[in-house]
C-alpha cells in the first residue's frame, strides 16, 4: 500500500476541486468552508479510507470523494467546536478559528456547508456506482458522523462538564466524539472495496482501539502541549471529563500505549500489508500535535 504521506498529499490536491464540484456556492461562504478545509492537518480521516480501500484491492478514485467527505465532515466539526458556545477557542492549526475572521454566523454556515455539501459528493459518487457499496459506505460515514456517534459524544461532552470523572463516561465520550470519526473510513473503505464481513470487524476493532489512543493522547497534549507545536491552545479542557482527569498523567500514557497494542493486534486478523497503519499507530503515543 501507499504511504500516509501519500494518500495525505492525494487528499489536499482533491479537497478544492471537490468543492467545487458541488456547483455555484456564495463567495463569502465558499471562502470561509475553504479557509478552514485547506488550513492544513493530517489528513487522517481520508488518508485511512483510501488505505483501507485499497489495501482490499478497491478502487481509490471511486474511494476519494468518500475520503473528501470525510474530511469535509471532520471540518465542520472543529468549525463548530471552536465558536463561543462550545469550546469558545480563538487558534486552530496555527489560525485563528473560523468564527474569529468570519463572524459567527458565516462560521455555523461553512459548518453546515461542509457537512450537506459531504453528504451531496457521497450520495453523487454512490449514484456512479450504482451499487449498494456506495450507498453502505455513505451509510457508515453518515451514522458515526450522527447521534448515536460523534454528536452522542459531543454532547455528553458537553453535559459532562464540572463533573466529577467517571470511567463509564469518560469512555463513552472517547469512543463517539473521536474513534466512531476514525472508525468510519476503515470500515466505509474497505466496505467500498467488497471485503468480507470479519476483514470489516477486524477493521472496525483496529480503528476502535487507535480511536481510543488518538483522543487520550490529544488529553495529554493538553496538559502537557505546546501552542506553537500543536497549533491550537492548550489548557482548554480543564472542566471537561478527559482521561488524564480520571487516571492522571503516567496511567494515561500506559493506557495510550495499551491501546495501541491491541490496534495492531487486530491488523494481524487481516491479510494484506498493512505496514502503514501499524506505523500510524505506534506513531500516535509520541506525537506533539
Amino acid at each position: 500500500m501507499r504511504t500516509f504521506d501519500e494518500y495525505r498529499r492525494i487528499t489536499e490536491a482533491a479537497l478544492e476541486p471537490m468543492l467545487d464540484s458541488l456547483g455555484a456556492i456564495p463567495d463569502r461562504l465558499k471562502e470561509a468552508m475553504l479557509y478552514s478545509l485547506t488550513a492544513g492537518g493530517k489528513r487522517i480521516r481520508p488518508s485511512l479510507l483510501l488505505g483501507a480501500c485499497e489495501s482490499a484491492s478497491g478502487s481509490l478514485e471511486e474511494a476519494l470523494p468518500f475520503a473528501c467527505a470525510l474530511e469535509m465532515i471532520h471540518t465542520y466539526s472543529l468549525i463548530h467546536d471552536d465558536l463561543p458556545a462550545m469550546d469558545n477557542d480563538d487558534l486552530r492549526r496555527g489560525k485563528p478559528t473560523s468564527h474569529k475572521v468570519f463572524g459567527e454566523n458565516i462560521a455555523i454556515l461553512a459548518g453546515d456547508a461542509l457537512l450537506n455539501g459531504a453528504a451531496e459528493l457521497m450520495t453523487r459518487a454512490a449514484v456512479r456506482r450504482n451499487d449498494m457499496l456506495g450507498v453502505r459506505a455513505m451509510e457508515i460515514i453518515m451514522r458515526r458522523a450522527g447521534v448515536t456517534g460523534m454528536i452522542a459524544g459531543q454532547t455528553m461532552d458537553v453535559l459532562s462538564e464540572g463533573e466529577l470523572p467517571r470511567e463509564d463516561l469518560v469512555r463513552f465520550i472517547h469512543s463517539h466524539k473521536t474513534a466512531d470519526l476514525l472508525e468510519a473510513p476503515v470500515e466505509a473503505g474497505l466496505t467500498l472495496a467488497g471485503a468480507a464481513e470479519e476483514q470489516i470487524a477486524a477493521g472496525r476493532e483496529y480503528a476502535f482501539h487507535m480511536g481510543l489512543a488518538f483522543q487520550m493522547t490529544d488529553d495529554l497534549l493538553d496538559v502537557t502541549g505546546d501552542a506553537a507545536v500543536m497549533g491550537k491552545n492548550p489548557g482548554m479542557d480543564g472542566n471537561k471529563m478527559t482521561w488524564v482527569a480520571f487516571r492522571g498523567v503516567e496511567d494515561t500514557k500506559k493506557d495510550a500505549a495499551d491501546e495501541v497494542r491491541k490496534a495492531c493486534e487486530a491488523l494481524r486478523k487481516l491479510p494484506w500489508d498493512l505496514t502503514a497503519f501499524a506505523v500510524f499507530a505506534e506513531q500516535l503515543i509520541h506525537r506533539e500535535q
